[in-house]
C-alpha cells in the first residue's frame, strides 16, 4: 500500500476504532443516522473483494469510453497544450463489482422501506466504503499506479468510490495515453482530452473514467442579476423579499411554532467564493435574525471568480437561509482547474464528509455533455448520499426542454435534454413556476412594503410554468423533459407521470420567474434574480424545516413527494400546487406543457410549506412491486427438475417491466423462468423451473429470487435441496 493511502487510511481507522472504544466505554450509543444495520449477516451486507489480481501492465490497455468530451473535435483544435500544463485535481471514478451494486440498490431500497430492520439506518461514509466501495488494497494499487507515473494523489475519499490527483499535460498522457489539446469553440478556448483514455487491462474492472480531463465546465442556473426598482412594489414591478416567499408558500405557521431550522444545517455546492458581508447586509435589510454561514474551503480559495459566479453563490447561501432563518448555512468552496469543475469537487466533499442532512447544487449540464464518465460519477456519487440520509436538491435548470443548449442562446440546436446533475433517481429536481399576477396585482400584493421585513405579498398566487423565452429573449424557461440515461425510478409514479420507462424531471418547482425576482444582496448592492437555481436552495430551506420538525434526516424526498401526492389526488392533505397552464417549449424546441397531477415542466407542482410539513408523515411509502413465491422451499434430485410458482402484484400506479433473476445456486443447477419477464406494468403469475445435473453437488442451499425493475428490487429466499437421485430398485424374485 503506498504512503498517503495507508496515512489516510490509518488515520481514519484509528479516529473511528478511538470513538468506537470511547462511547463503549461511556455506555451512549452511536446516533441513528450513524448505526449499522441490526443484522449484519443480512443479504445487503457484503465486503469489498480484491479485483485487481494481476500484473498493471501499461502496455496491456482498455479504452475508457465516454470520456471525451463532443466538443473536443478536429473542427475546434487550436493545437496541444505544453508537457507542463497543470492539470489539478481530477477525479477518477472506482467502480463496485456487480455483487456489490446490487447488495447496494437493495440496502438503499431498504433504508426507505418502514418494514424493514434497515429503515432509515443511515451509513456514515467510512461505513459505506467497508461496504460498497473499493477494497483498501485496491485502492493502494491504484494510488500506486498512479504515482508511478509521477502523478500526485491528493485524497482517497472516504467512501472510496473516487480518487482525487493532479499533474502535468505531460503525467497524463503518459498515464491514460490521451494528448490534452486546445479547443476554440465559438470564440472560447478549452482544453481537453483529443482521444478516449485508456487504463490497463488489470484496472479495467475497478476504474470507472476519469472526471475530467477538460474544462468544459457546468452552468450555473440563474437568470442575469440587475438592479431591481428603488422600492420592492413599484407599479407593476414586484419582488420577492424572504418575508414574501413566507407568505406566498405559507411557511409563517411554522415559524410561529419555532420550526425555522434550528439546530439543521445545509450545504451549498459551491466554486466562488462571497462577500460575507453581503449575507450580513441581506439579513439586516429583511429582518432575519444574523445568522453568518459557515464558508468551508476545500483546497485553494478561488476568491470572487466574476460577477455571474458571485450572484450564484450569494442567490444560494442568502435565500437557503432566509428560508431557513435559522439552519446553519455550510457552504463549500471549491476551485475549478483545467481539468475538474469545482461543482464535482464540492459536492463529492459534502457527500464524502456527511456534511449535513440537506444539500443544494443549483448548476447545471445536460446529460449529453456530462458523458458517461460524468454521469456515472453523479449516479454514485448521489446514490451515497442517499444512503447517508442526504436529501440532495438539484435546479432543474433555465432552458426550458432544450437542457443542452444555453438558456442565453437564441434558438435551441441540439434537441430535447435535461441537466445531467439532476436527473439521477437519487437527487430532487426542482424546477420553476411563474406567478400569474400580471392581470390582477392589486390581489396579490399590496401598495407598500411592510416596515422591518419589507413584505408586500399577502396570499398565495396563482403559477404557471416559467417562460420568459423568447426569440430575442432567450431559452429562460423551466427545464424538463425524459433522461436518456436513467430507467423509470419505481417511487415516481401517479397521475400524470409519463408510462415512457425512463426518469423523467422535474420532481417539484417553485418560483423561478424574474419578472416577480428574488432579491438578493451583491457587492454591497440590491439585485433581482430569476431562475431555477432560486427554487433548489429554497426548497432546501423547507427540507430543513421538515427535518427540523421529523428530528431525523429523511434522504431522497421523492420517496415522499410522490406518495404525498397521490394521497392528494384521494382527497388527503393538499401539499402541493398543481401547475396545469403553461409550457416549457423554447425557440427552436417544442417542450412539455403542464397538466394535471405531473408533468415534465413543473413536475409535481410547488408546495403549502406548512402542510408539507404537517404531514410529511403521511407520506406511507407503498413498494411499488411485491413478488410471492408459492413455497418457501424445494427439492430437486440431481439429474431431475421441480418448479415453483411465483407471482408479482403492483401498486401505486407503477407502470414498468419486472425482470428476475436467481442466485445463491451451485455450479450444475440452472433456472429457467416462465415467461421470463413481465411487460409493463410490471404484474403477473408464472412457473420458476429449477434443474440440477447429475453432476450437481448434493446439499441445500438458500437461493435470492430476485425481481428487478429499474433501480428498485425485491429479493425472496427460496432453500434448494438437492438431493441424491433414488436408486431403482428390482422388484424380488418370486420362488416356486
Amino acid at each position: 500500500m503506498s504512503r498517503p493511502l495507508a496515512t489516510f487510511l490509518q488515520r481514519r481507522t484509528l479516529s473511528f476504532l478511538t470513538l468506537t472504544i470511547l462511547l463503549s466505554f461511556l455506555s451512549v450509543d452511536l446516533p441513528a443516522w450513524g448505526q449499522p444495520p441490526a443484522d449484519p449477516a443480512s443479504p445487503v451486507y457484503i465486503q469489498p473483494k480484491d479485483r485487481i489480481t494481476a500484473f498493471i501492465d501499461d502496455e496491456q490497455r482498455v479504452t475508457l469510453e465516454g470520456n471525451r468530451h463532443p466538443l473536443a473535435t478536429a473542427e475546434y483544435d487550436a493545437g496541444a497544450v505544453t508537457p507542463a500544463y497543470r492539470m489539478e485535481r481530477m477525479l477518477l471514478t472506482l467502480l463496485p463489482d456487480a455483487a456489490q451494486q446490487q447488495s447496494l440498490n437493495q440496502f438503499v431500497d431498504a433504508q426507505y422501506n418502514p418494514e424493514s430492520a434497515n429503515y432509515h439506518q443511515w451509513l456514515t461514509p467510512t461505513q459505506f466504503a467497508d461496504r460498497f466501495g473499493l477494497s483498501e488494497a485496491d485502492a493502494g494499487h491504484i494510488v500506486g499506479w498512479l504515482e508511478s507515473h509521477g502523478l500526485e494523489v491528493e485524497e482517497v475519499t472516504a467512501g472510496r468510490r473516487s480518487i482525487i490527483f493532479s499533474g502535468t499535460a505531460a503525467q497524463v498522457q503518459a498515464a491514460f495515453h490521451t494528448q490534452i489539446r486546445s479547443y476554440n469553440v465559438r470564440g472560447q478556448v478549452h482544453h481537453a482530452n483529443a482521444t478516449e483514455p485508456e487504463i490497463p487491462v488489470a484496472l479495467a474492472q475497478v476504474v470507472g473514467g476519469v472526471v475530467s480531463l477538460h474544462d468544459f465546465h457546468s452552468e450555473p442556473m440563474h437568470a442575469s442579476a440587475r438592479k431591481p426598482s428603488p422600492e420592492f412594489t413599484s407599479g407593476g414591478s414586484h419582488y420577492l423579499a424572504p418575508a414574501d416567499f413566507a407568505t406566498i408558500y405559507n411557511l409563517a405557521p411554522l415559524y410561529q411554532q419555532s420550526i425555522n431550522g434550528n439546530g439543521e444545517s445545509i450545504a451549498i455546492v459551491g466554486r466562488s467564493n462571497i462577500r460575507i458581508a453581503d449575507v450580513r447586509q441581506f439579513r439586516t435589510a429583511f429582518g432575519l435574525p444574523a445568522n453568518d454561514p459557515l464558508i468551508i474551503l476545500n483546497g485553494a480559495d478561488p476568491g470572487i471568480v466574476s460577477s455571474g459566479e458571485e450572484t450564484e453563490a450569494d442567490l444560494d447561501v442568502e435565500w437557503s437561509g432566509a428560508v431557513a432563518r435559522n439552519a446553519t448555512i455550510k457552504f463549500v468552496v471549491s476551485k475549478s482547474t483545467n481539468s475538474s469543475d469545482g461543482v464535482d469537487l464540492s459536492a463529492q466533499y459534502i457527500v464524502n464528509h456527511n456534511l449535513a442532512p440537506i444539500m443544494s447544487t443549483s448548476f447545471g449540464l445536460c446529460e449529453k455533455w456530462l458523458g458517461s464518465s460524468g454521469n456515472n460519477f453523479l449516479s454514485s456519487l448521489w446514490q451515497q448520499a442517499a444512503a447517508e440520509g442526504i436529501t440532495v436538491f438539484v435546479s432543474s435548470g433555465d432552458n426550458g426542454a432544450a437542457g443542452c443548449d444555453s438558456a442565453s442562446a437564441s434558438k435551441a440546436t441540439n434537441g430535447r435534454g435535461v441537466n445531467g446533475l439532476c436527473s439521477t433517481p437519487y437527487s430532487v429536481c426542482v424546477g420553476g413556476t411563474e406567478f400569474n399576477d400580471a392581470s390582477t396585482p392589486s390581489l396579490y400584493w399590496s401598495s407598500s412594503n411592510s416596515s422591518g421585513t419589507q413584505a408586500s405579498a399577502v396570499s398565495y398566487i396563482p403559477e404557471v410554468v416559467w417562460n420568459e423565452s423568447g426569440p430575442s429573449a432567450g431559452l429562460w424557461s423551466s427545464g424538463g423533459g425524459a433522461s436518456t440515461v436513467y430507467g423509470k425510478p419505481s417511487w415516481q409514479a401517479g397521475t400524470g407521470v409519463p408510462a415512457d420507462g425512463k426518469r423523467d424531471v422535474p420532481d417539484v418547482s417553485l418560483t423561478a420567474s424574474g419578472h416577480d425576482g428574488y432579491l438578493i444582496y451583491q457587492e454591497g448592492g440590491l439585485y433581482v434574480v430569476g431562475g431555477t437555481s432560486a427554487a433548489s436552495p429554497s426548497f432546501a430551506g423547507v427540507m430543513a424545516l421538515v427535518v427540523q420538525d421529523m428530528r431525523a434526516r429523511q434522504g431522497n424526498a421523492n420517496l415522499a413527494f410522490y406518495p404525498l401526492a397521490s394521497k392528494q389526488r384521494a382527497g388527503g392533505a393538499a401539499v402541493f400546487h398543481d401547475i396545469i397552464a403553461g409550457n416549457n417549449s423554447v425557440p427552436g424546441q417544442a417542450g412539455f406543457s403542464a397538466a394535471t397531477g405531473f408533468d415534465q415542466a413543473t413536475g409535481l407542482g410547488s408546495i403549502d410549506a406548512s402542510v408539507l410539513v404537517s404531514h410529511w408523515g403521511d407520506a406511507t411509502i407503498v413498494p411499488p412491486f411485491q413478488a410471492a413465491l408459492s413455497a418457501n422451499s424445494l427439492s430437486v434430485v440431481a439429474g431431475g427438475n421441480n418448479s415453483v410458482n411465483f407471482n408479482v402484484t403492483v401498486s401505486g400506479g407503477f407502470n414498468a417491466a419486472v425482470a428476475f433473476s436467481v442466485s445463491g445456486l451451485p455450479t450444475g443447477v440452472s433456472t429457467v423462468f416462465t415467461p421470463s419477464a413481465f411487460s409493463a406494468p410490471g404484474s403477473g403469475s408464472g412457473v420458476l423451473r429449477i434443474t440440477a445435473a447429475s453432476s450437481a453437488k448434493l446439499g441445500t442451499y438458500s437461493a435470492s429470487v430476485t425481481t428487478h425493475s429499474g433501480s428498485t428490487t425485491h429479493t425472496l429466499l427460496l432453500s434448494v435441496k438437492i438431493g441424491p437421485k433414488p436408486h431403482s430398485v428390482s422388484p424380488p424374485r418370486r420362488i416356486r
